[in-house]
Formats: C-alpha cells, sequence, structure tokens
C-alpha cells in the first residue's frame, strides 16, 4: 500500500475514532458475556447481535489502523500553488456552465455531501496538477464528464 496524504486534521480525526471504536470493545465483551449467562445460545438473539458487533469493531478498528499506519501528513506549504493539488479548492465550470467548488483531501476528511473529495477518487485524480484554464476529463457511470478549472485556491 502506498502513502496516504492527509492534512494534521484529518490524522486527528482518524486517531480520534480508533480510540472510541477501541473503547466500545470492553463494553460489547461484557455484553457477550452477559448474553451467555442466559443459556442457550443458538437461539439468543442478543449474543448474535454482540457477537456480530464485536466482528464489525474489530474489522473497523483493523482497517483505521491500516490507514494510520501509511497516513503521511503532507506539508501543505510545500506545494506548488499554481497547480491542483492536495488541500486546493477547485472552481470548476461544467459543459451546461454550471460551476461548482471541490476541496481535495486524504482519509478522514472526505465529505461528498460538504464537497470535499478525496485525491484518490476519480475526480480527484482527474485535476491533480491541472492549472487554471485546463479541462480535465472524468470518467463517470454516466459516461466522461468534463470540467473547465476556473480558480485554485488553498
Amino acid at each position: 500500500m502506498n502513502s496516504i496524504p492527509v492534512t494534521a486534521e484529518g490524522k486527528s480525526k482518524m486517531q480520534h475514532r480508533l480510540s472510541e471504536l477501541e473503547a466500545e470493545i470492553p463494553v460489547v465483551r461484557k455484553w457477550i458475556e452477559e448474553a451467555r449467562e442466559k443459556g442457550d445460545l443458538k437461539e439468543n438473539a442478543e449474543y448474535h447481535s454482540a457477537r456480530e458487533r464485536l466482528s464489525m469493531l474489530e474489522g473497523d478498528i483493523a482497517d483505521l489502523k491500516s490507514r494510520l499506519a501509511y497516513a503521511v501528513v503532507v506539508d501543505e506549504s510545500k506545494i506548488d500553488h499554481s497547480r491542483v493539488g492536495f488541500g486546493a479548492t477547485v472552481s470548476l465550470t461544467d459543459e451546461d456552465g454550471d460551476t461548482e467548488d471541490w476541496q481535495l483531501v486524504g482519509q478522514g476528511d472526505d465529505d461528498p455531501l460538504d464537497n470535499k473529495i478525496l485525491t484518490t477518487s476519480p475526480m480527484g485524480l482527474a485535476l491533480v496538477g491541472a492549472q487554471v484554464g485546463d479541462t480535465v476529463e472524468v470518467q463517470a457511470p454516466v459516461g466522461i464528464l468534463k470540467y473547465t478549472v476556473k480558480k485554485i485556491s488553498y
């Protein structure tokens, strides 16, 4: 796995989430123990629910630990601000003349509903390295979408 670019804030959010998940493990293990004490495990919904929750927690914890192991905090002062790069907010115009702004972020900071996308997403990959005036093409399920870069800010 390659390094994962993140902001200091994004890494902190991932570490905080990991702590929350790890703190939940003893609680779920207690639920499992209490459910076991109730007898027959084959038809014990509480037991099966708690085991499922423990399994999900352990998977989420492993995923976060893996992402944190490869997370590299980007020094934004070393980014060429004339091109789209990590941390940039990009104003784009589509073929219909509609304008939208997107910020390129790393793991832990992404939120498509807030127009924050990963640099590794199809849109992010198409934008990285572009300059004002460039036209970028993004492969989407509906076909190729074309955007013109109107403004880059950091």
